[in-house]
């Protein structure tokens, strides 16, 4: 039974259950951290050996749990955003001069799939007005940002349509916000990771497209994203586990092809992709406060 997953922290998880052992992994680096109240990991693939254990690119992966959000705590939300700006300036350091591309991926008819495409509703758009009215504007980084749909719809791959887009703007750094999937329904709509390894779309439920990275882009790219969905057949063998159930199941039994989210996800995407939103801009423009923020954004 296959168990898929876009989190590197679960990847890591999954490489220890498999070879029954609790230590340190060549060619990778974990820590563990408390940032304003959040609990934190970090999983940082050095080399090829940690790549191929892991299945993912070399690079820093920071997750961050975001159930005390969830939970609606007070000023978890302030703190979640400041958690996020942190984080984001620790996996890339803007500079002053920085234009910067977001791309928001999904398709916003599957709710699941709208993180991408509802976060940059709430992004601040300043390229043309940094362009334009320098007088007023000209402290603010130039920031664009697309929803780039999805081939069904588009009859274009989300890659080609952000490296089409990289060619006429010619960012400094690219942002690709998706909906993820986890091994574990614990961590759906309660965790984001933030990465520098870029991202391939689709991997966590086998449906991998083009990777959005900076061999393919030219550009360092960051990549944010937050599990929305569960596999079934991952979820099938999860449970199977934790009741020390270990034999292959008839592939009728393990939901193939199924694919799990819960039933508040519209609320949850969301109050997610505002939390996102407001810590991408917190770390796009200094000096914002979150007033300055819905004031732009009224």
């Amino acid at each position: 039974m296959s168990k898929r997953t876009d989190l590197a922290v679960e990847a890591k998880e999954i490489w220890q259950e498999d070879t029954r052992t609790t230590g340190q992994l060549r060619g990778v680096k974990a820590s563990e951290s408390d940032e304003n109240g959040f609990h934190t990991e970090t999983v940082r693939i050095l080399d090829e050996r940690g790549e191929q254990a892991l299945g993912k690119p070399r690079g820093t992966y920071i997750t961050i749990d975001l159930d005390s959000v969830i939970r609606k705590e007070e000023d978890s939300f302030s703190r979640g955003i400041e958690a996020i700006k942190k984080k984001l300036s620790e996996v890339y350091e803007l500079k002053a001069s920085d234009s910067i591309f977001v791309a928001g991926l999904g398709n916003p008819a599957i709710t699941p799939d709208d993180l991408g495409p509802q976060t940059v509703d709430s992004i601040l758009i300043t390229r043309h007005l940094v362009d334009s009215v320098p007088e007023h504007f000209g402290e603010f980084r130039r920031v664009s940002a697309i929803k780039t749909g999805v081939l069904g719809t588009t009859g274009i791959e989300s890659g080609e349509t952000v490296q089409a887009i990289c060619d006429r703007v010619k960012p400094d750094v690219i942002v690709v916000v998706d909906a993820l999937a986890s091994r574990n329904l614990s961590r759906v709509c309660r965790t984001v990771q933030i990465t520098d390894s870029g991202i391939v779309p689709g991997s966590g439920v086998g449906n991998s497209r083009a990777a959005l990275s900076r061999e393919t882009l030219g550009v360092p790219v960051v990549s944010i994203g937050v599990p929305t969905v569960v596999d079934a057949e991952t979820l099938v063998a999860d449970i199977l586990e934790k009741n020390g159930i270990k034999n292959e199941l008839p592939e009728h039994l393990l939901g193939g092809g199924i694919i799990v989210t819960p039933k508040e996800i519209d609320s949850s995407i969301h109050d997610i992709s505002k939390l996102l939103a407001y810590g991408l801009n917190l770390w796009l423009h200094d000096g914002l406060t979150l007033e300055d923020i819905d004031m732009f954004l009224s």
